[in-house]
């Protein structure tokens, strides 16, 4: 039952009408504008996903949701009925989503944070905790259990590996299905006091009808990621946060593990080991959390999925271990993604904007407890995150042990990050990275920078920084700098950007992929949508120009990229496009084993057509091929990425495969890489999956299997298997190494 209010007083003015009276929980005004009234409870709700007590008859609905696709601004066609309860510990949300033909819904995806999960019938709904308007936490939940949460910042960075501890039940009834989610409020960070005052949205996905509609009014150009939108949020008002609220995380883990390396000098065949460590989180106050972690462990994180590098620039892998996902986007700099979630904006230059960005992250988590693509020892660390007013701080501090197979030395790696909200949307800071031995084993390496990101109207972004490393060897230019204007309406989009790399520019705390240039890029875009068309939701046509010159003023490269494409209403988005690249070598570039392409210019183009089959289908993917000049050559490729072939909702195989025929007149060669992930969910919060690649390129096979059950809110247990064999011995390949490991881990919270 609904518990009477203490009308505590609002603790500041907010956005939008007055708060809602009772019996009314939901106020609208003429702008748009949105004000929720929570409902405090008496005794916690039982979360069984049937919606059969009596809150949900005596408190009424909060309903009338907009359409943002097909028709931006209509009412929507499906009714969906919102309840935001809270009691003394817990937020809960839960919705009754109704549906005309119900045998239609789309649903085949169960496992946790699966980003197939959009592509189904689903619910998001996202808190605004600090009512900053610019970041948010997001919930979407399918309507077989299938669950996503994460961290949005600024509006557009997305961090799907936050994985809070939270309650969640489905259920159907007659005409459609309902979803009970209970967020103890330890779970989330918000600001200082007892009266709460959050932003809150919820967005509801029909895709058997490809229906997308909001609570607010989003605009069609926000399309699915209207939820991250937090300026656009409707205003929460009523909510009650326990008073002096601590938040205490221990989790203890024990690992075992079989070790087989037949690579290592002397071999290893079988050798058991195992260990144990911790991790703990504190909430130092409501809006700011330590993390301290001992012994730290990242064996059940899934192997990194190989690349192909035709290109004489290192490739990019991103962050996959948990201790660094989590707040990431407190990391964020310059307008790039600073834990290795991303290369950050800097346009699409390179053939058909295949190549990564050129934009340095001064921050690249990989750099920690990674060496030569060997594990190194993490002893211990601490992190500090959250908000202190109009402040976003971050700071991280880890000791990285030895690592002999490689003569990596005890390194101690820092990094603090300071930015200030300004105005309506944007922010400026600084960041500082350190570590205490430099990659060359002398000396120390620092990074520094400052920057900004100045948001105006609901598109138009402009994002800039200035950066400086100091290494002991090198004495060139060490500064970098980075100006960019982003405009991304939904019929134009525009895009313009100078960035500057100088060639002692050496962030060892970062990821650089290229340094000594000067780029200028630029790019247009043109997407309409047709009016009354029930095939085609829109054409885009796009042109892009890259220039990048060295520091002495020579053009090393010049991408001039166009593509034409048109989007289906069903998902499905078939694309032609052109481009065509000059490349100075100012050296020899070692492309494939006996293959150098000489020092000169080269002027080479290609074509690319391809079809991408919208993941709600039971056969999905997409597929391209591409032909051109390539060097003083030819080139052909042929690839299949996101492939998907739902067997069940429980049972899924996602095939990826690239090849390329490349003809030189230095040498001929072809890369294949093929793999596939088949994954088996027995229950949202428990799977297997198998993740099976083959390279040609070093002649291995490798597999990772890894089973993860959540046997309880936080607390978890794997299994993994690794092993890699060498293709080129006769008959089944020879294992090279191989390792199977049990983790288990317990949360405990106070």
């Amino acid at each position: 039952m609904p518990a009477p209010s203490d009308d505590l007083p609002l603790p500041f003015a907010f956005d939008g009408p007055e708060a809602p009276i009772a019996p009314e929980v939901i106020a609208r005004d003429a702008s748009g504008g949105v004000t929720i009234r929570a409902i405090r409870l008496t005794s916690p709700i039982r979360i069984d996903g049937q919606l059969d007590e009596a809150i949900y008859s005596t408190v009424r609905s909060i309903s009338d949701f907009t359409q943002n696709e097909p028709k931006e601004g209509s009412p929507a066609t499906e009714k969906t009925e919102i309840w935001v309860l809270f009691d003394r510990d817990t937020v809960y949300v839960v919705a009754r989503c109704w549906e005309s033909q119900p045998e239609r819904m789309i649903v085949n995806e169960m496992r946790r944070d699966s980003t197939n999960i959009v592509q189904n019938e689903n619910i998001a709904f996202a808190f605004d905790t600090f009512y900053d308007r610019r970041n948010a936490v997001v919930f979407e939940i399918n309507a077989i259990g299938g669950r996503i949460d994460a961290q949005v910042t600024n509006e557009r960075n997305l961090n799907m590996d936050w994985n809070p501890i939270w309650e969640l039940q489905v259920g159907r009834f007659e005409g459609g299905w309902t979803l009970e989610a209970a967020i103890p409020f330890k779970s989330l960070r918000y600001r200082p006091g007892r009266a709460q005052i959050w932003g809150f949205n919820v967005r509801r996905v029909n895709r058997w009808k490809n229906e997308v509609s909001y609570l607010t009014r989003i605009p069609a150009a926000m399309t699915m990621r209207g939820h991250f939108q937090s300026s656009l949020m409707a205003t929460v008002v009523g909510l009650e946060a326990p008073s002096g609220s601590r938040n205490l995380e221990i989790k203890p883990y024990a690992i075992s593990d079989l070790t087989t390396d037949l690579q290592a000098a002397p071999s290893i065949s079988n050798e058991l080991g195992g260990d144990i460590g911790v991790d703990v989180k504190y909430g130092i106050t409501q809006s700011l959390t330590t993390d301290f972690t001992y012994n730290t462990d990242f064996a059940q994180v899934e192997a990194d999925e190989q690349q192909v590098n035709l290109t004489r620039f290192s490739l990019f892998f991103p962050e996959k271990r948990e201790f660094f996902l989590e707040n990431q986007g407190t990391f964020a700099f310059g307008g790039t993604l600073g834990l290795g979630g991303g290369g950050g904006g800097g346009g699409g230059g390179g053939q058909f904007g295949a190549t990564p960005s050129d934009t340095p992250l001064l921050f690249y988590s990989r750099r920690i407890g990674l060496d030569a693509g060997r594990a190194v020892p993490i002893e211990a660390g601490g992190r500090l995150t959250g908000r202190a007013g109009r402040y976003s701080l971050g700071l991280l501090n880890i000791q990285a042990g030895e690592e002999p197979l490689s003569g990596g030395r005890a390194t101690n790696f820092s990094v603090v990050r300071l930015k200030r909200d300004i105005w309506r949307k944007s922010s400026v800071g600084g960041i500082f990275t350190g570590r205490s031995v430099g990659q060359s084993g002398v000396g120390t390496n620092e990074a520094y920078g400052v920057d900004g990101s100045f948001a105006f109207y609901d598109n138009l972004a402009i994002n800039a920084y200035w950066a400086q490393t100091r290494t002991r060897e090198l004495t060139g230019d060490a500064t970098s700098y980075r100006t960019q204007l982003d405009y991304t309406g939904d019929r134009y989009g525009v895009q313009l950007e100078r960035l500057v790399v100088g060639d002692s520019f050496n962030p060892e705390v970062g990821f650089l992929r290229r340094g000594d240039m000067r780029r200028s890029f630029g790019q247009f875009r043109f997407s309409p949508r047709p009016r009354s068309n029930k095939r085609i939701r829109r054409f885009f046509s796009m042109g892009s120009l890259a220039y990048i010159e060295n520091g002495a003023g020579r053009l090393e490269t010049r991408d001039r990229d166009a593509e034409f494409a048109i989007e289906f209403h069903n998902g499905d988005r078939f694309n032609v496009a052109y481009g065509d690249t000059y490349e100075f070598l100012p050296q020899p570039f070692a492309i494939a084993s006996g293959v150098t392409i000489p020092t000169g210019s080269y002027e080479f183009a290609n074509f690319r057509t391809g079809f991408n089959l919208g993941q709600q289908r039971r056969l999905a993917g997409s597929a391209s091929v591409e032909h051109g000049t390539f060097y003083s050559g030819h080139k052909t490729t042929l690839s299949l990425s996101r492939g998907r072939v739902h067997v069940t909702p429980q049972l899924s195989i996602e095939p990826r495969i690239s090849v390329d025929w490349v003809d030189l007149p230095e040498g001929s060669f072809t890369s294949r890489l093929v793999g596939s992930r088949a994954t088996y969910t027995m229950t949202p919060l428990m799977f297997v999956s198998a993740l099976v690649q083959y390279n040609a390129g070093n002649h291995t096979v490798a597999a990772n299997v890894r089973l993860r059950w959540e046997y309880q809110p936080g607390s978890e247990l794997f299994v993994v298997l690794n092993e890699q064999r060498n293709t080129l011995t006769e008959r089944f390949p020879d294992l090279e190494n191989r390792s199977v490991i049990v983790k288990f881990n317990r949360v405990f919270r106070f």
